[in-house]
Protein backbone atom coordinates (compact mmCIF):
# COMPACT_ATOMS: atom_id res chain seq x y z
CA UNK A 1 0.00 0.00 0.00
CA UNK A 2 1.10 3.82 -0.97
CA UNK A 3 -0.55 5.91 1.34
CA UNK A 4 0.42 9.70 2.51
CA UNK A 5 -1.48 10.33 5.75
CA UNK A 6 -1.76 13.86 7.47
CA UNK A 7 -1.95 14.79 11.15
CA UNK A 8 -5.61 15.51 10.73
CA UNK A 9 -5.89 11.62 9.45
CA UNK A 10 -6.64 12.91 5.56
CA UNK A 11 -5.23 10.22 3.36
CA UNK A 12 -3.92 10.24 -0.07
CA UNK A 13 -4.28 6.59 -1.16
CA UNK A 14 -1.66 6.08 -4.47
CA UNK A 15 -1.56 2.49 -4.59
CA UNK A 16 -2.81 1.91 -7.95
CA UNK A 17 -1.01 5.14 -9.11
CA UNK A 18 2.33 4.41 -8.48
CA UNK A 19 4.87 0.77 -8.70
CA UNK A 20 4.95 -1.86 -11.60
CA UNK A 21 3.32 -1.05 -14.39
CA UNK A 22 1.96 2.77 -13.27
CA UNK A 23 4.03 5.44 -12.72
CA UNK A 24 7.17 4.28 -11.30
CA UNK A 25 10.33 4.91 -8.90
CA UNK A 26 12.34 5.49 -12.52
CA UNK A 27 9.61 8.12 -13.56
CA UNK A 28 9.83 9.99 -10.13
CA UNK A 29 13.94 9.84 -9.99
CA UNK A 30 14.02 11.54 -13.84
CA UNK A 31 11.76 14.23 -13.17
CA UNK A 32 13.74 15.36 -9.76
CA UNK A 33 15.12 18.27 -11.44
CA UNK A 34 12.09 19.74 -12.90
CA UNK A 35 10.12 18.75 -9.41
CA UNK A 36 13.00 20.85 -7.26
CA UNK A 37 12.23 23.55 -9.81
CA UNK A 38 8.46 23.20 -9.65
CA UNK A 39 8.97 23.62 -5.79
CA UNK A 40 11.06 26.24 -5.62
CA UNK A 41 8.62 28.34 -7.88
CA UNK A 42 5.70 27.53 -5.48
CA UNK A 43 7.97 28.95 -2.72
CA UNK A 44 8.50 31.58 -5.00
CA UNK A 45 5.15 32.27 -5.04
CA UNK A 46 4.47 31.77 -1.69
CA UNK A 47 6.65 34.40 -0.30
CA UNK A 48 6.67 36.99 -2.96
CA UNK A 49 3.46 36.23 -5.25
CA UNK A 50 5.80 36.28 -8.51
CA UNK A 51 5.05 33.86 -10.74
CA UNK A 52 7.55 33.50 -14.01
CA UNK A 53 5.91 34.50 -17.08
CA UNK A 54 2.43 35.68 -14.87
CA UNK A 55 0.51 38.59 -16.73
CA UNK A 56 -2.66 39.68 -16.19
CA UNK A 57 -5.34 39.92 -18.53
CA UNK A 58 -4.11 43.48 -19.41
CA UNK A 59 -0.71 42.22 -20.59
CA UNK A 60 0.96 43.97 -17.20
CA UNK A 61 2.80 41.05 -14.78
CA UNK A 62 0.50 40.38 -11.96
CA UNK A 63 0.91 38.67 -8.88
CA UNK A 64 -0.46 35.80 -7.66
CA UNK A 65 -1.66 35.59 -3.37
CA UNK A 66 -4.09 32.35 -3.32
CA UNK A 67 -1.40 31.14 -1.23
CA UNK A 68 -1.88 33.85 1.55
CA UNK A 69 -5.79 33.15 1.67
CA UNK A 70 -5.36 30.45 4.12
CA UNK A 71 -3.75 32.78 7.02
CA UNK A 72 -5.90 35.22 8.88
CA UNK A 73 -3.59 38.33 9.79
CA UNK A 74 -2.81 41.87 8.69
CA UNK A 75 -1.60 42.46 5.77
CA UNK A 76 -3.23 39.55 4.24
CA UNK A 77 -6.37 39.58 1.79
CA UNK A 78 -8.59 37.59 4.73
CA UNK A 79 -7.14 40.40 7.36
CA UNK A 80 -9.22 40.08 10.86
CA UNK A 81 -11.24 43.07 9.98
CA UNK A 82 -12.33 40.85 6.51
CA UNK A 83 -13.48 38.30 8.49
CA UNK A 84 -15.07 39.96 10.85
CA UNK A 85 -16.94 41.59 8.82
CA UNK A 86 -18.21 38.48 6.69
CA UNK A 87 -19.45 37.24 9.84
CA UNK A 88 -21.16 40.65 11.27
CA UNK A 89 -22.78 40.47 7.41
CA UNK A 90 -24.15 36.75 8.23
CA UNK A 91 -25.34 37.59 11.86
CA UNK A 92 -27.07 40.57 10.72
CA UNK A 93 -29.25 38.10 8.00
CA UNK A 94 -30.48 36.13 10.75
CA UNK A 95 -34.37 36.14 11.40
CA UNK A 96 -34.42 39.47 9.53
CA UNK A 97 -33.91 38.90 5.69
CA UNK A 98 -36.42 35.47 3.91
CA UNK A 99 -34.08 34.92 1.15
CA UNK A 100 -30.60 35.31 -0.31
CA UNK A 101 -30.00 34.86 -4.32
CA UNK A 102 -26.44 34.87 -5.16
CA UNK A 103 -25.42 35.75 -8.24
CA UNK A 104 -22.40 34.53 -9.95
CA UNK A 105 -20.93 32.29 -12.60
CA UNK A 106 -17.35 30.35 -13.11
CA UNK A 107 -15.51 31.02 -9.66
CA UNK A 108 -17.86 33.18 -8.45
CA UNK A 109 -20.59 29.94 -8.63
CA UNK A 110 -18.68 26.66 -8.25
CA UNK A 111 -17.18 27.40 -5.43
CA UNK A 112 -20.00 29.04 -3.60
CA UNK A 113 -21.93 26.57 -4.60
CA UNK A 114 -19.47 23.91 -2.41
CA UNK A 115 -20.27 25.31 1.11
CA UNK A 116 -23.73 25.48 0.37
CA UNK A 117 -24.26 21.42 -0.58
CA UNK A 118 -21.46 20.79 2.19
CA UNK A 119 -23.36 22.93 4.70
CA UNK A 120 -27.25 23.07 3.51
CA UNK A 121 -27.61 20.03 1.62
CA UNK A 122 -30.49 19.84 -0.78
CA UNK A 123 -33.28 20.76 1.43
CA UNK A 124 -31.92 23.63 3.13
CA UNK A 125 -35.09 25.96 1.87
CA UNK A 126 -37.41 23.41 2.63
CA UNK A 127 -36.78 23.94 6.48
CA UNK A 128 -38.35 26.61 9.21
CA UNK A 129 -36.49 29.66 9.69
CA UNK A 130 -35.52 27.77 13.03
CA UNK A 131 -34.50 24.72 11.73
CA UNK A 132 -31.91 26.74 9.54
CA UNK A 133 -30.69 29.16 12.70
CA UNK A 134 -32.32 32.16 11.22
CA UNK A 135 -30.25 32.27 8.43
CA UNK A 136 -32.14 33.05 4.75
CA UNK A 137 -33.46 30.96 2.51
CA UNK A 138 -30.63 30.59 -0.23
CA UNK A 139 -30.67 30.46 -4.34
CA UNK A 140 -28.33 30.59 -7.45
CA UNK A 141 -28.90 32.61 -10.44
CA UNK A 142 -26.95 34.20 -13.04
CA UNK A 143 -24.85 31.47 -13.93
CA UNK A 144 -26.76 30.84 -16.84
CA UNK A 145 -28.58 32.97 -19.00
CA UNK A 146 -31.71 30.31 -19.14
CA UNK A 147 -34.57 32.34 -19.38
CA UNK A 148 -37.38 29.50 -17.64
CA UNK A 149 -34.61 29.20 -14.50
CA UNK A 150 -34.79 32.59 -14.22
CA UNK A 151 -38.11 33.41 -14.68
CA UNK A 152 -39.57 30.38 -12.33
CA UNK A 153 -37.17 31.57 -9.48
CA UNK A 154 -38.30 34.96 -9.45
CA UNK A 155 -42.14 33.37 -9.90
CA UNK A 156 -41.56 31.32 -6.89
CA UNK A 157 -40.45 34.01 -4.48
CA UNK A 158 -43.37 36.30 -5.35
CA UNK A 159 -45.70 33.29 -4.49
CA UNK A 160 -43.54 33.28 -0.92
CA UNK A 161 -43.86 37.49 -0.88
CA UNK A 162 -47.49 36.96 -1.56
CA UNK A 163 -48.24 34.28 1.14
CA UNK A 164 -46.36 36.07 4.14
CA UNK A 165 -48.34 37.10 7.14
CA UNK A 166 -46.73 40.06 9.09
CA UNK A 167 -44.47 42.68 7.45
CA UNK A 168 -42.50 42.53 4.05
CA UNK A 169 -40.57 39.90 2.30
CA UNK A 170 -36.81 40.39 2.67
CA UNK A 171 -34.74 39.89 -0.35
CA UNK A 172 -30.58 40.07 -0.56
CA UNK A 173 -29.03 40.02 -4.01
CA UNK A 174 -25.82 39.12 -4.15
CA UNK A 175 -24.06 40.34 -7.39
CA UNK A 176 -20.48 38.54 -7.68
CA UNK A 177 -18.14 39.76 -10.93
CA UNK A 178 -15.19 41.63 -10.43
CA UNK A 179 -15.76 43.86 -13.50
CA UNK A 180 -19.52 44.13 -13.64
CA UNK A 181 -19.90 43.10 -17.02
CA UNK A 182 -20.19 40.15 -16.71
CA UNK A 183 -23.22 38.91 -19.93
CA UNK A 184 -25.25 36.15 -17.37
CA UNK A 185 -24.07 37.62 -13.76
CA UNK A 186 -25.58 41.22 -14.59
CA UNK A 187 -28.14 40.69 -17.14
CA UNK A 188 -30.02 38.01 -14.82
CA UNK A 189 -29.28 40.21 -11.83
CA UNK A 190 -31.05 43.46 -13.88
CA UNK A 191 -34.09 40.88 -14.64
CA UNK A 192 -34.78 39.52 -11.05
CA UNK A 193 -33.85 43.16 -9.24
CA UNK A 194 -36.34 44.81 -11.57
CA UNK A 195 -39.22 42.66 -11.03
CA UNK A 196 -38.64 42.18 -7.20
CA UNK A 197 -38.27 46.21 -6.91
CA UNK A 198 -41.40 46.55 -8.88
CA UNK A 199 -43.61 44.12 -6.55
CA UNK A 200 -45.16 45.74 -3.59
CA UNK A 201 -44.65 44.06 -0.47
CA UNK A 202 -40.84 43.04 -0.90
CA UNK A 203 -37.62 45.24 0.44
CA UNK A 204 -34.84 44.23 -1.74
CA UNK A 205 -31.06 45.10 -0.85
CA UNK A 206 -28.23 44.59 -2.78
CA UNK A 207 -24.47 43.31 -2.16
CA UNK A 208 -21.80 44.21 -5.07
CA UNK A 209 -18.88 41.71 -4.09
CA UNK A 210 -16.32 43.59 -7.06
CA UNK A 211 -12.93 45.24 -7.49
CA UNK A 212 -12.16 47.56 -4.71
CA UNK A 213 -10.72 49.66 -7.21
CA UNK A 214 -11.61 53.46 -6.92
CA UNK A 215 -10.75 56.34 -9.29
CA UNK A 216 -9.32 56.08 -13.03
CA UNK A 217 -9.42 51.95 -12.49
CA UNK A 218 -13.17 51.78 -10.55
CA UNK A 219 -14.99 48.97 -12.72
CA UNK A 220 -18.11 49.74 -14.15
CA UNK A 221 -20.19 47.22 -10.85
CA UNK A 222 -17.64 49.05 -8.34
CA UNK A 223 -19.22 52.54 -9.87
CA UNK A 224 -22.78 51.11 -10.15
CA UNK A 225 -22.82 50.06 -6.31
CA UNK A 226 -21.62 53.14 -4.98
CA UNK A 227 -23.32 55.32 -6.74
CA UNK A 228 -26.78 53.20 -5.45
CA UNK A 229 -25.61 52.85 -1.91
CA UNK A 230 -24.69 49.04 -2.11
CA UNK A 231 -22.57 47.39 0.49
CA UNK A 232 -19.44 46.79 -1.45
CA UNK A 233 -17.12 43.62 -0.49
CA UNK A 234 -13.83 42.90 -2.63
CA UNK A 235 -12.56 40.64 -5.53
CA UNK A 236 -9.32 40.37 -4.60
CA UNK A 237 -6.35 41.29 -7.21
CA UNK A 238 -4.07 38.54 -6.96
CA UNK A 239 -6.66 35.47 -6.73
CA UNK A 240 -8.19 34.26 -10.03
CA UNK A 241 -11.82 33.08 -10.06
CA UNK A 242 -10.98 29.32 -9.64
CA UNK A 243 -9.20 30.43 -6.66
CA UNK A 244 -11.56 32.95 -5.38
CA UNK A 245 -13.62 30.42 -2.79
CA UNK A 246 -10.84 30.94 0.23
CA UNK A 247 -11.87 34.79 -0.54
CA UNK A 248 -15.06 37.03 0.20
CA UNK A 249 -16.42 36.19 -3.14
CA UNK A 250 -16.52 32.20 -1.98
CA UNK A 251 -16.93 33.49 2.02
CA UNK A 252 -19.49 35.20 1.49
CA UNK A 253 -22.22 32.49 0.44
CA UNK A 254 -20.42 30.71 3.89
CA UNK A 255 -21.77 34.08 6.17
CA UNK A 256 -25.29 34.10 4.48
CA UNK A 257 -25.70 29.89 5.51
CA UNK A 258 -23.48 30.22 8.63
CA UNK A 259 -20.99 28.09 7.61
CA UNK A 260 -17.54 27.83 9.59
CA UNK A 261 -15.30 29.82 8.14
CA UNK A 262 -12.20 29.32 10.73
CA UNK A 263 -12.40 26.09 10.84
CA UNK A 264 -12.54 25.63 6.54
CA UNK A 265 -9.71 28.41 6.40
CA UNK A 266 -8.03 26.15 9.16
CA UNK A 267 -8.12 22.89 7.12
CA UNK A 268 -6.48 25.56 3.93
CA UNK A 269 -3.78 26.30 5.85
CA UNK A 270 -3.14 22.65 7.58
CA UNK A 271 -2.71 21.58 4.42
CA UNK A 272 -0.61 24.41 3.12
CA UNK A 273 1.87 24.02 5.79
CA UNK A 274 1.89 20.30 5.06
CA UNK A 275 2.92 21.14 1.45
CA UNK A 276 5.98 22.79 2.78
CA UNK A 277 8.30 20.19 2.34
CA UNK A 278 10.24 19.40 -0.63
CA UNK A 279 9.71 15.58 -0.13
CA UNK A 280 7.46 14.51 -2.22
CA UNK A 281 6.71 11.55 -0.43
CA UNK A 282 5.13 13.74 2.11
CA UNK A 283 4.16 16.71 0.11
CA UNK A 284 0.20 15.68 -1.50
CA UNK A 285 0.27 18.63 -3.28
CA UNK A 286 3.02 18.08 -5.02
CA UNK A 287 3.10 14.59 -5.07
CA UNK A 288 -0.32 14.60 -6.32
CA UNK A 289 0.72 17.08 -9.35
CA UNK A 290 3.73 15.01 -10.23
CA UNK A 291 2.18 11.25 -10.42
CA UNK A 292 -0.76 12.94 -12.77
CA UNK A 293 1.49 14.69 -14.47
CA UNK A 294 3.85 11.50 -15.35
CA UNK A 295 1.27 10.04 -15.87
CA UNK A 296 -0.62 11.99 -18.77
CA UNK A 297 2.61 12.50 -20.15
CA UNK A 298 4.26 9.28 -20.06
CA UNK A 299 1.41 6.87 -19.64
CA UNK A 300 -1.43 8.71 -21.75
CA UNK A 301 -3.68 9.00 -19.05
CA UNK A 302 -5.09 12.63 -20.30
CA UNK A 303 -9.02 12.44 -19.13
CA UNK A 304 -9.32 13.04 -15.37
CA UNK A 305 -12.80 11.06 -13.55
CA UNK A 306 -13.37 12.67 -10.50
CA UNK A 307 -15.78 10.52 -8.59
CA UNK A 308 -16.57 11.30 -4.84
CA UNK A 309 -18.54 8.52 -3.29
CA UNK A 310 -21.18 11.29 -1.61
CA UNK A 311 -23.61 13.24 -3.14
CA UNK A 312 -23.03 16.56 -1.55
CA UNK A 313 -19.72 16.57 -3.01
CA UNK A 314 -20.37 16.35 -6.78
CA UNK A 315 -20.50 20.34 -6.68
CA UNK A 316 -16.34 19.35 -5.75
CA UNK A 317 -16.20 17.81 -8.92
CA UNK A 318 -17.59 20.56 -10.58
CA UNK A 319 -15.43 22.93 -9.19
CA UNK A 320 -12.64 20.73 -9.68
CA UNK A 321 -13.90 21.18 -13.63
CA UNK A 322 -13.10 24.51 -13.96
CA UNK A 323 -9.70 24.38 -12.08
CA UNK A 324 -8.20 21.67 -13.59
CA UNK A 325 -9.41 23.05 -17.48
CA UNK A 326 -8.72 26.33 -16.56
CA UNK A 327 -5.63 26.23 -15.17
CA UNK A 328 -3.88 23.67 -16.97
CA UNK A 329 -5.39 23.47 -20.10
CA UNK A 330 -2.95 25.26 -22.53
CA UNK A 331 -2.25 25.82 -25.99
CA UNK A 332 1.38 26.79 -25.25
CA UNK A 333 3.87 26.41 -22.60
CA UNK A 334 5.57 29.65 -21.09
CA UNK A 335 8.25 30.25 -24.57
CA UNK A 336 4.85 30.15 -26.70
CA UNK A 337 6.15 26.31 -28.33
CA UNK A 338 2.77 25.12 -29.00
CA UNK A 339 2.36 21.92 -26.48
CA UNK A 340 -1.60 21.58 -26.33
CA UNK A 341 -1.48 20.57 -22.56
CA UNK A 342 -4.08 19.50 -19.86
CA UNK A 343 -5.82 16.84 -18.52
CA UNK A 344 -9.71 16.58 -19.79
CA UNK A 345 -11.51 16.60 -16.24
CA UNK A 346 -15.06 14.32 -16.29
CA UNK A 347 -17.76 14.82 -13.55
CA UNK A 348 -18.80 11.72 -11.60
CA UNK A 349 -20.51 10.38 -8.72
CA UNK A 350 -20.27 7.26 -7.12
CA UNK A 351 -22.24 4.84 -6.77
CA UNK A 352 -24.62 6.65 -9.27
CA UNK A 353 -22.18 6.72 -12.35
CA UNK A 354 -20.97 3.12 -11.80
CA UNK A 355 -24.56 3.01 -13.26
CA UNK A 356 -23.46 4.98 -15.85
CA UNK A 357 -19.66 5.73 -16.85
CA UNK A 358 -17.99 2.68 -15.12
CA UNK A 359 -18.73 0.75 -18.32
CA UNK A 360 -16.08 3.14 -20.14
CA UNK A 361 -14.02 3.60 -17.08
CA UNK A 362 -13.26 -0.53 -17.20
CA UNK A 363 -13.63 -1.03 -20.55
CA UNK A 364 -12.66 2.25 -22.34
CA UNK A 365 -9.52 3.25 -23.95
CA UNK A 366 -6.58 3.05 -20.97
CA UNK A 367 -6.39 6.86 -21.30
CA UNK A 368 -8.41 7.99 -17.94
CA UNK A 369 -6.93 8.41 -14.12
CA UNK A 370 -9.82 8.16 -11.95
CA UNK A 371 -9.66 10.12 -8.37
CA UNK A 372 -11.73 8.89 -5.76
CA UNK A 373 -12.93 10.89 -2.95
CA UNK A 374 -14.67 8.91 0.28
CA UNK A 375 -15.71 9.81 4.02
CA UNK A 376 -14.09 8.27 6.33
CA UNK A 377 -17.05 8.69 9.07
CA UNK A 378 -20.59 9.75 8.38
CA UNK A 379 -22.17 12.24 10.69
CA UNK A 380 -25.46 9.64 10.38
CA UNK A 381 -25.61 6.40 8.70
CA UNK A 382 -28.93 4.39 8.77
CA UNK A 383 -28.38 0.69 9.11
CA UNK A 384 -30.62 -1.19 6.33
CA UNK A 385 -33.33 -3.01 7.70
CA UNK A 386 -34.42 -6.90 7.48
CA UNK A 387 -37.73 -6.80 6.18
CA UNK A 388 -38.07 -8.88 3.96
CA UNK A 389 -35.87 -11.91 5.49
CA UNK A 390 -37.40 -14.90 3.14
CA UNK A 391 -36.04 -12.45 0.17
CA UNK A 392 -32.52 -13.81 0.10
CA UNK A 393 -30.95 -11.46 -2.29
CA UNK A 394 -32.63 -8.52 0.33
CA UNK A 395 -31.28 -10.38 3.48
CA UNK A 396 -27.92 -9.98 2.57
CA UNK A 397 -27.40 -6.90 2.52
CA UNK A 398 -29.72 -6.75 6.08
CA UNK A 399 -27.88 -4.94 9.01
CA UNK A 400 -25.17 -3.17 6.79
CA UNK A 401 -24.97 0.68 6.82
CA UNK A 402 -25.30 2.90 4.04
CA UNK A 403 -21.99 3.89 4.16
CA UNK A 404 -20.81 0.28 4.48
CA UNK A 405 -22.34 -0.33 1.26
CA UNK A 406 -20.89 3.00 -0.46
CA UNK A 407 -17.47 1.72 0.70
CA UNK A 408 -17.94 -1.90 -0.60
CA UNK A 409 -18.75 -0.57 -4.19
CA UNK A 410 -15.48 1.93 -4.60
CA UNK A 411 -13.10 -0.49 -3.56
CA UNK A 412 -14.83 -2.96 -6.01
CA UNK A 413 -14.33 0.09 -8.81
CA UNK A 414 -11.00 0.68 -8.08
CA UNK A 415 -9.64 -2.98 -7.56
CA UNK A 416 -11.49 -4.36 -10.97
CA UNK A 417 -9.94 -0.65 -12.64
CA UNK A 418 -6.40 -1.50 -11.06
CA UNK A 419 -6.40 -5.35 -12.22
CA UNK A 420 -6.66 -4.04 -15.54
CA UNK A 421 -4.15 -1.41 -15.24
CA UNK A 422 -5.93 1.44 -15.04
CA UNK A 423 -5.18 4.06 -12.96
CA UNK A 424 -6.95 5.40 -10.06
CA UNK A 425 -6.30 6.69 -6.46
CA UNK A 426 -8.32 8.04 -3.43
CA UNK A 427 -8.54 10.95 -0.77
CA UNK A 428 -9.83 10.33 2.29
CA UNK A 429 -11.42 13.06 4.21
CA UNK A 430 -12.14 11.76 8.06
CA UNK A 431 -15.56 13.64 8.29
CA UNK A 432 -17.44 15.50 5.82
CA UNK A 433 -16.83 19.07 7.58
CA UNK A 434 -15.58 22.34 6.57
CA UNK A 435 -11.74 21.75 7.73
CA UNK A 436 -11.31 18.67 6.03
CA UNK A 437 -12.98 20.11 2.87
CA UNK A 438 -10.75 23.31 3.21
CA UNK A 439 -7.78 20.57 3.52
CA UNK A 440 -9.79 18.78 0.15
CA UNK A 441 -9.98 21.72 -1.67
CA UNK A 442 -6.46 23.62 -1.05
CA UNK A 443 -4.83 20.57 -1.78
CA UNK A 444 -6.48 20.61 -5.49
CA UNK A 445 -5.72 24.09 -6.13
CA UNK A 446 -1.75 23.63 -5.17
CA UNK A 447 -1.67 20.86 -7.01
CA UNK A 448 -2.66 22.83 -10.57
CA UNK A 449 -0.11 25.79 -9.61
CA UNK A 450 2.50 22.36 -8.93
CA UNK A 451 1.62 20.88 -12.35
CA UNK A 452 1.43 24.15 -14.20
CA UNK A 453 5.30 24.58 -12.97
CA UNK A 454 5.98 21.00 -13.97
CA UNK A 455 4.34 21.49 -17.66
CA UNK A 456 5.76 24.69 -17.76
CA UNK A 457 2.18 26.71 -18.46
CA UNK A 458 1.29 29.55 -16.68
CA UNK A 459 -1.67 27.82 -14.36
CA UNK A 460 -3.10 31.24 -13.54
CA UNK A 461 -4.21 32.50 -16.71
CA UNK A 462 -6.79 31.97 -19.48
CA UNK A 463 -6.06 32.97 -22.80
CA UNK A 464 -9.10 30.54 -24.32
CA UNK A 465 -11.81 32.23 -21.99
CA UNK A 466 -10.79 36.13 -22.69
CA UNK A 467 -11.10 34.57 -26.82
CA UNK A 468 -14.72 33.43 -26.44
CA UNK A 469 -15.52 36.85 -24.75
CA UNK A 470 -13.55 39.27 -27.53
CA UNK A 471 -15.76 37.83 -30.02
CA UNK A 472 -19.47 37.57 -28.25
CA UNK A 473 -19.17 41.44 -27.96
CA UNK A 474 -19.84 41.55 -31.09
CA UNK A 475 -22.31 38.91 -31.39
CA UNK A 476 -24.36 41.20 -29.49
CA UNK A 477 -24.24 44.33 -30.88
CA UNK A 478 -25.32 42.53 -34.34
CA UNK A 479 -28.59 41.04 -32.59
CA UNK A 480 -29.12 44.85 -30.62
CA UNK A 481 -28.86 46.26 -34.24
CA UNK A 482 -31.00 43.67 -35.71
CA UNK A 483 -28.06 42.17 -38.60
Amino acid sequence: MSVLTLSSGFTFDYTNLYGEGKVSAQDIAAAAERLSQAHQAIGQMRSTGIVRGHLSKDGKPEKVYFTQLPYIQEGHINSPHVIKRLNEFGQSLRYKVDTVISFGIGGSFLGNKVLFDIHCGEFWNAKSAEERQGYPKLYFSGNNLDPRRTDELIAHLLREAAGKQGGAYRVTLIVISKSGSTLETMATFMVAYERLKQTPGIEVEVVAVTDPAEGKHETLLHKLAAEQGWTMLSVPDGVGGRFSIFSEVGLITAACIGFDIDAFLAGAQAMDKACHTDDIWHNPALLNAVLKYIGAEKYGRDIEVFMPYADYLKSVSEWYIQLLAESLGKRADREGQEIFYGRTPVVAVGTTDMHAQTQQHQDGKRNKVVQFVRIGQWESDPVIPDLFPGTAKLAEIAGLTLSQGLEAAREANAEALAGDQRFNATFTLPALNAFHLGELLYLLALSVAYEGELANVDAFDQPGVETYKRLLGPSLIKLKSGV
